[in-house]
């Protein structure tokens, strides 16, 4: 069995949990709902505040699959809960954020505003300009849109300026020697 996947994957009486004939579980909270679509090789159960993965054959790519779905569905329980958030900081000299209506405003140093529009699902606020929180239940998304945010000024190594995630450690460069 799976490591992961034989795991059943708990839930509170604050999230329903539907499975469709078509494989599909979706998982409601008080704001979000998302959909997991499973492969049939995968049985899902619902069994009181569990959610039960089971796999049909012991193929390779199905114990993948079985570990996969497991994950996949606790992050989206999670996700509905709790939700999950992703923290940006803008490091340099006239580096800033704003927000208006579903549109990012970034200043990073070029010759002209970057404006991301926000994805749906996506909550983005920012703090004292610099400090961009990237929260929401779809934890592949928040991931990707706070990727996106700092693959417009990734932080260079030299002077540490750009866009980085605020627990991301940099490795410092020095820079040329005054000649020997």
């Amino acid at each position: 069995m799976s490591r992961i996947g034989k795991n059943p994957v708990p839930f509170d009486s604050k999230v329903a949990v539907t499975i469709s004939p078509k494989n599909e579980v979706t998982v409601k909270g008080a704001k979000h709902t998302l959909t997991i679509p499973v492969r049939p090789v995968i049985e899902v159960k619902v069994d009181g505040g569990k959610i039960v993965f089971t796999r049909k054959d012991d193929s390779k790519e199905t114990r993948a699959l079985h570990g996969l779905y497991r994950s996949l569905v606790n992050n989206a329980v999670h996700g509905v809960s709790q939700g999950f958030t992703r923290s940006l900081t803008l490091q340099g000299v006239g580096y800033r954020a704003s927000v208006s209506g579903q549109k990012l405003e970034l200043s990073l140093g070029y010759s002209h505003p970057i404006v991301y529009d926000i994805p749906k699902g996506i909550e983005i606020k920012v703090d004292k300009q610099t400090t961009v929180l990237v929260t929401g239940a779809d934890k592949g998304l928040v991931g990707q849109v706070a990727a996106k945010i700092r693959g417009f000024r990734p932080p260079e190594p030299y002077l540490g300026k750009g866009v980085r995630y605020t627990d991301e450690v940099l490795r410092r460069k020095e820079g040329k020697s005054a000649g020997k």
